[in-house]
Protein backbone atom coordinates (compact mmCIF):
# COMPACT_ATOMS: atom_id res chain seq x y z
CA UNK A 1 0.00 0.00 0.00
CA UNK A 2 1.11 3.62 -0.97
CA UNK A 3 2.23 5.94 1.96
CA UNK A 4 -0.54 8.33 2.74
CA UNK A 5 0.38 11.94 1.70
CA UNK A 6 -0.43 14.55 4.02
CA UNK A 7 -2.78 16.76 2.43
CA UNK A 8 -1.77 20.53 2.07
CA UNK A 9 0.38 22.41 0.41
CA UNK A 10 3.25 20.51 -0.96
CA UNK A 11 3.70 21.76 -4.66
CA UNK A 12 1.73 20.80 -8.12
CA UNK A 13 2.87 17.47 -8.34
CA UNK A 14 2.20 16.44 -4.56
CA UNK A 15 -1.26 17.74 -5.33
CA UNK A 16 -2.30 16.24 -8.55
CA UNK A 17 -0.58 12.75 -7.05
CA UNK A 18 -3.15 13.10 -3.99
CA UNK A 19 -5.76 13.58 -6.28
CA UNK A 20 -5.05 10.79 -8.65
CA UNK A 21 -4.72 8.80 -5.43
CA UNK A 22 -8.23 9.48 -4.12
CA UNK A 23 -9.64 9.01 -7.51
CA UNK A 24 -8.23 5.17 -8.14
CA UNK A 25 -9.68 4.48 -4.08
CA UNK A 26 -13.00 5.66 -5.21
CA UNK A 27 -13.07 3.71 -8.31
CA UNK A 28 -11.92 0.78 -6.84
CA UNK A 29 -14.46 1.10 -3.78
CA UNK A 30 -17.44 1.52 -6.74
CA UNK A 31 -16.86 -0.91 -9.43
CA UNK A 32 -18.10 -3.83 -7.18
CA UNK A 33 -21.36 -1.87 -7.11
CA UNK A 34 -21.95 -1.41 -10.66
CA UNK A 35 -23.27 -3.52 -13.06
CA UNK A 36 -21.23 -4.68 -16.28
CA UNK A 37 -23.00 -1.87 -18.59
CA UNK A 38 -23.00 1.13 -16.25
CA UNK A 39 -19.73 0.17 -15.78
CA UNK A 40 -19.22 1.18 -19.70
CA UNK A 41 -21.93 3.87 -19.82
CA UNK A 42 -22.80 5.21 -16.87
CA UNK A 43 -19.46 5.24 -14.75
CA UNK A 44 -17.56 8.08 -16.32
CA UNK A 45 -20.38 10.49 -15.70
CA UNK A 46 -20.46 9.31 -12.45
CA UNK A 47 -16.40 9.76 -11.71
CA UNK A 48 -16.49 12.85 -12.99
CA UNK A 49 -18.87 13.84 -10.42
CA UNK A 50 -16.83 12.22 -7.62
CA UNK A 51 -16.33 14.56 -4.52
CA UNK A 52 -12.51 15.71 -4.04
CA UNK A 53 -11.38 15.15 -0.48
CA UNK A 54 -12.47 17.69 2.27
CA UNK A 55 -8.78 19.66 2.25
CA UNK A 56 -8.28 19.41 -1.09
CA UNK A 57 -6.70 21.78 -3.22
CA UNK A 58 -5.17 22.52 -6.62
CA UNK A 59 -2.19 24.98 -6.73
CA UNK A 60 -2.40 28.08 -9.33
CA UNK A 61 -0.07 30.34 -10.55
CA UNK A 62 -0.60 33.96 -9.60
CA UNK A 63 -3.41 36.30 -11.79
CA UNK A 64 -0.85 38.86 -11.85
CA UNK A 65 1.74 40.20 -11.39
CA UNK A 66 2.27 43.47 -9.01
CA UNK A 67 2.84 46.75 -10.98
CA UNK A 68 2.74 50.10 -10.25
CA UNK A 69 0.07 52.91 -12.19
CA UNK A 70 1.16 55.44 -9.96
CA UNK A 71 2.15 57.17 -13.11
CA UNK A 72 -1.74 57.05 -14.85
CA UNK A 73 -3.53 57.48 -11.40
CA UNK A 74 -1.60 60.47 -9.45
CA UNK A 75 0.63 62.43 -12.09
CA UNK A 76 -1.92 62.16 -15.45
CA UNK A 77 -5.18 62.15 -13.61
CA UNK A 78 -4.45 65.30 -10.81
CA UNK A 79 -1.63 66.38 -12.10
CA UNK A 80 -1.61 67.39 -16.22
CA UNK A 81 -2.98 69.86 -17.32
CA UNK A 82 -4.76 70.68 -20.70
CA UNK A 83 -1.38 71.38 -22.19
CA UNK A 84 0.29 67.96 -21.29
CA UNK A 85 -2.81 65.93 -22.53
CA UNK A 86 -2.85 67.82 -25.68
CA UNK A 87 0.94 66.96 -26.10
CA UNK A 88 0.03 63.52 -25.28
CA UNK A 89 -2.91 62.20 -26.12
CA UNK A 90 -4.12 64.81 -28.79
CA UNK A 91 -7.23 66.00 -26.86
CA UNK A 92 -7.70 67.76 -23.71
CA UNK A 93 -9.06 65.84 -20.71
CA UNK A 94 -12.71 67.62 -20.68
CA UNK A 95 -12.69 65.84 -24.33
CA UNK A 96 -10.94 62.37 -23.29
CA UNK A 97 -14.15 62.02 -20.45
CA UNK A 98 -16.39 63.17 -23.26
CA UNK A 99 -15.07 60.17 -25.48
CA UNK A 100 -15.01 57.60 -22.64
CA UNK A 101 -18.92 58.75 -22.20
CA UNK A 102 -19.73 58.04 -24.97
CA UNK A 103 -17.67 54.49 -25.07
CA UNK A 104 -19.01 53.68 -21.77
CA UNK A 105 -22.03 51.57 -22.98
CA UNK A 106 -19.44 49.07 -24.92
CA UNK A 107 -16.28 49.36 -22.75
CA UNK A 108 -18.01 48.92 -18.95
CA UNK A 109 -16.81 46.16 -17.05
CA UNK A 110 -17.25 44.46 -13.96
CA UNK A 111 -15.07 43.72 -10.90
CA UNK A 112 -14.86 40.14 -10.40
CA UNK A 113 -14.08 37.95 -7.32
CA UNK A 114 -10.78 36.86 -9.14
CA UNK A 115 -9.73 40.42 -9.67
CA UNK A 116 -11.09 44.01 -10.01
CA UNK A 117 -11.83 45.19 -13.65
CA UNK A 118 -9.63 48.32 -15.23
CA UNK A 119 -11.02 51.06 -15.17
CA UNK A 120 -13.09 52.73 -18.06
CA UNK A 121 -10.96 55.96 -18.57
CA UNK A 122 -7.45 53.80 -17.92
CA UNK A 123 -8.49 51.28 -20.63
CA UNK A 124 -9.70 54.09 -23.21
CA UNK A 125 -5.83 56.09 -22.63
CA UNK A 126 -3.92 52.52 -22.83
CA UNK A 127 -5.75 52.36 -26.85
CA UNK A 128 -5.19 56.13 -26.69
CA UNK A 129 -0.97 55.94 -25.94
CA UNK A 130 -1.18 52.89 -28.43
CA UNK A 131 -2.21 54.52 -31.10
CA UNK A 132 0.30 57.31 -30.92
CA UNK A 133 3.62 55.66 -32.59
CA UNK A 134 6.35 54.85 -31.19
CA UNK A 135 5.89 52.51 -28.19
CA UNK A 136 5.82 48.45 -27.71
CA UNK A 137 2.63 46.98 -26.37
CA UNK A 138 5.29 45.95 -23.32
CA UNK A 139 6.25 49.43 -22.94
CA UNK A 140 3.08 50.79 -22.95
CA UNK A 141 1.94 48.00 -20.42
CA UNK A 142 5.22 49.27 -17.76
CA UNK A 143 4.07 52.75 -17.92
CA UNK A 144 0.26 52.11 -16.90
CA UNK A 145 1.00 48.63 -14.64
CA UNK A 146 -0.58 46.17 -16.55
CA UNK A 147 0.66 43.17 -18.75
CA UNK A 148 1.66 43.05 -22.30
CA UNK A 149 -1.34 40.85 -23.35
CA UNK A 150 -3.62 43.53 -21.65
CA UNK A 151 -2.92 46.24 -23.46
CA UNK A 152 -3.68 44.21 -27.14
CA UNK A 153 -6.92 42.96 -25.83
CA UNK A 154 -7.85 46.79 -24.65
CA UNK A 155 -6.56 48.02 -27.64
CA UNK A 156 -8.72 46.08 -30.07
CA UNK A 157 -11.61 46.38 -27.36
CA UNK A 158 -11.95 50.17 -27.85
CA UNK A 159 -10.75 50.39 -31.24
CA UNK A 160 -14.18 48.02 -31.87
CA UNK A 161 -16.44 50.27 -29.74
CA UNK A 162 -15.23 53.33 -31.52
CA UNK A 163 -16.25 51.78 -34.76
CA UNK A 164 -19.29 51.01 -33.33
CA UNK A 165 -20.20 53.96 -31.26
CA UNK A 166 -19.19 56.29 -32.65
CA UNK A 167 -18.33 55.85 -36.62
CA UNK A 168 -21.96 56.33 -37.92
CA UNK A 169 -22.04 59.77 -35.51
CA UNK A 170 -18.90 61.83 -36.14
CA UNK A 171 -18.25 60.65 -39.96
CA UNK A 172 -21.02 61.69 -41.52
CA UNK A 173 -22.32 64.80 -44.07
CA UNK A 174 -22.47 67.47 -42.06
CA UNK A 175 -24.70 70.62 -43.59
CA UNK A 176 -23.85 71.34 -46.57
CA UNK A 177 -24.90 75.14 -47.01
CA UNK A 178 -22.00 76.03 -44.30
CA UNK A 179 -20.07 73.48 -46.23
CA UNK A 180 -20.48 74.72 -49.33
CA UNK A 181 -20.06 78.55 -48.30
CA UNK A 182 -16.96 77.66 -45.96
CA UNK A 183 -15.13 76.05 -49.12
CA UNK A 184 -16.37 79.26 -51.62
CA UNK A 185 -14.80 81.54 -48.69
CA UNK A 186 -11.27 79.63 -49.52
CA UNK A 187 -11.79 80.17 -53.30
CA UNK A 188 -13.35 76.77 -54.00
CA UNK A 189 -17.30 77.80 -55.17
CA UNK A 190 -19.44 74.79 -55.86
CA UNK A 191 -17.19 72.38 -53.29
CA UNK A 192 -18.83 69.97 -51.46
CA UNK A 193 -15.55 68.28 -50.03
CA UNK A 194 -12.11 67.84 -50.19
CA UNK A 195 -10.52 64.08 -51.00
CA UNK A 196 -7.17 62.74 -50.82
CA UNK A 197 -5.23 59.69 -49.54
CA UNK A 198 -2.76 58.73 -46.71
CA UNK A 199 -0.30 56.11 -46.21
CA UNK A 200 -0.03 54.16 -42.65
CA UNK A 201 2.67 52.26 -42.39
CA UNK A 202 2.31 48.47 -41.17
CA UNK A 203 4.22 45.38 -40.30
CA UNK A 204 4.87 43.41 -43.40
CA UNK A 205 1.88 41.00 -43.92
CA UNK A 206 2.89 37.51 -43.95
CA UNK A 207 1.01 36.79 -47.18
CA UNK A 208 1.16 39.09 -50.68
CA UNK A 209 4.01 41.60 -48.90
CA UNK A 210 4.94 42.44 -51.88
CA UNK A 211 1.44 44.21 -52.63
CA UNK A 212 1.32 46.44 -49.99
CA UNK A 213 4.49 48.37 -50.40
CA UNK A 214 3.77 51.83 -51.80
CA UNK A 215 5.76 54.00 -54.43
CA UNK A 216 7.90 55.93 -50.88
CA UNK A 217 9.30 51.93 -50.55
CA UNK A 218 7.42 50.89 -47.16
CA UNK A 219 4.55 48.76 -46.41
CA UNK A 220 1.01 50.79 -45.97
CA UNK A 221 -2.23 50.77 -46.19
CA UNK A 222 -4.20 53.49 -47.46
CA UNK A 223 -7.17 55.73 -45.76
CA UNK A 224 -8.70 58.05 -48.43
CA UNK A 225 -10.85 60.80 -46.76
CA UNK A 226 -13.60 63.60 -47.64
CA UNK A 227 -13.26 66.11 -45.36
CA UNK A 228 -15.11 69.84 -45.22
CA UNK A 229 -13.87 73.40 -44.69
CA UNK A 230 -13.01 72.89 -41.28
CA UNK A 231 -10.58 69.56 -42.02
CA UNK A 232 -13.53 67.33 -40.29
CA UNK A 233 -13.88 63.85 -41.88
CA UNK A 234 -17.21 63.19 -44.08
CA UNK A 235 -16.41 59.90 -45.45
CA UNK A 236 -13.66 57.61 -44.93
CA UNK A 237 -12.60 54.66 -47.20
CA UNK A 238 -9.84 52.66 -45.60
CA UNK A 239 -7.87 48.74 -46.34
CA UNK A 240 -6.36 49.18 -49.54
CA UNK A 241 -2.93 48.33 -49.65
CA UNK A 242 0.07 50.92 -50.26
CA UNK A 243 0.31 49.85 -53.96
CA UNK A 244 -3.10 50.76 -54.76
CA UNK A 245 -3.64 53.13 -57.11
CA UNK A 246 -5.93 56.26 -55.32
CA UNK A 247 -7.97 56.33 -58.44
CA UNK A 248 -8.74 52.41 -58.16
CA UNK A 249 -9.53 53.14 -54.67
CA UNK A 250 -11.82 56.08 -55.47
CA UNK A 251 -13.87 53.78 -58.37
CA UNK A 252 -14.10 50.80 -55.92
CA UNK A 253 -15.13 53.34 -52.80
CA UNK A 254 -18.70 53.28 -51.19
CA UNK A 255 -18.67 57.27 -51.72
CA UNK A 256 -18.22 56.52 -55.22
CA UNK A 257 -21.19 54.61 -55.92
CA UNK A 258 -22.96 57.08 -53.59
CA UNK A 259 -21.81 60.34 -55.49
CA UNK A 260 -22.73 58.08 -58.80
CA UNK A 261 -26.31 57.39 -57.70
CA UNK A 262 -26.78 60.96 -56.62
CA UNK A 263 -27.40 60.28 -53.09
CA UNK A 264 -24.24 61.68 -50.74
CA UNK A 265 -25.15 65.38 -51.61
CA UNK A 266 -28.87 66.33 -51.12
CA UNK A 267 -29.61 67.33 -54.68
CA UNK A 268 -27.75 70.56 -55.44
CA UNK A 269 -27.06 72.68 -58.51
CA UNK A 270 -25.03 75.50 -59.04
CA UNK A 271 -25.48 77.85 -62.45
CA UNK A 272 -22.42 78.78 -64.44
CA UNK A 273 -23.78 80.69 -67.18
CA UNK A 274 -26.52 78.29 -68.91
CA UNK A 275 -24.87 75.31 -67.57
CA UNK A 276 -26.19 73.80 -64.14
CA UNK A 277 -23.22 71.65 -62.39
CA UNK A 278 -23.60 69.41 -59.40
CA UNK A 279 -21.74 70.03 -56.10
CA UNK A 280 -18.20 69.08 -56.82
CA UNK A 281 -15.66 67.55 -54.68
CA UNK A 282 -12.00 68.88 -54.59
CA UNK A 283 -8.95 66.19 -54.97
CA UNK A 284 -5.59 66.63 -54.20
Amino acid sequence: MEPELPLGRRGPHTTILQLLLHLRETIMRLLPELDPDQRDEGFPRQAAALPLPPNFFVDRRVWRFDTSSDWWDRLVMEIWDDQDWLRNFRMRKTTFQELCTWLAPALERQDTHLRPAIPLEKRVAIALWKLTPPGSYRSVGHQFGVGRSTVGAVLMEVVRAINSELLNRLICLPDLDSVMAGFAALGFPNCGGALDGTHIAIRAPPHRAAQFINRKGYFSMVLQALVDHRGQFSDICVGWSGRAHDARIFRNSYLYRRLQAGTFFPHRQFAVGDVHMPVCIVAD
